[in-house]
């Protein structure tokens, strides 16, 4: 579980969460992510280990210990990931409550516009070493 790479835990339950982990390896030149889901054990022991609530759906990021969760979890994510995304940042600039607002309501339904099913990219050995286990 010790690892100096940047730390994303996503819902490994959600099509929509999947396709932003795919979206983050596919732009990740520099190799900084690692990736658990929320549900695995290493996810688990994440949270357990920053404190963070057992029954969290949302994306955290964990940069040098710091941990990020939410709209500031995806906006530290694009810079991150340097290059052109790294623009997004300026959304930091908004409130976190009004960021924070119009991220839980995209989460509330992204069942509705996404299915709902396990996540198997940490079977893919191309990109296997990007998941903690």
């Amino acid at each position: 579980m010790i690892t100096k790479k940047n730390i994303i835990l996503f819902d490994g339950e959600c099509d929509f969460c999947n396709f932003w982990v795919k979206f983050i390896i596919r732009r990740d030149k520099k190799d900084v992510f690692r990736f658990a889901s929320l549900q695995s054990e290493v996810g688990k022991q994440f949270l357990t280990k920053f404190n963070i609530c057992k029954n969290i759906d949302t994306v955290v990021f964990i940069q040098k210990d710091i941990v990020f969760v939410k709209s500031t979890a995806a906006l530290t994510i694009l810079k991150t990931l340097g290059g052109f995304w790294t623009w997004f940042y300026i959304l930091v600039i908004i409130p976190h409550f009004i960021r924070d607002f119009f991220y839980d309501l995209i989460a509330k339904y992204r069942y509705i516009f996404f299915s709902k099913n396990m996540c198997q990219l940490n079977s893919q050995n191309n990109i296997k070493h990007k998941f903690l286990s």
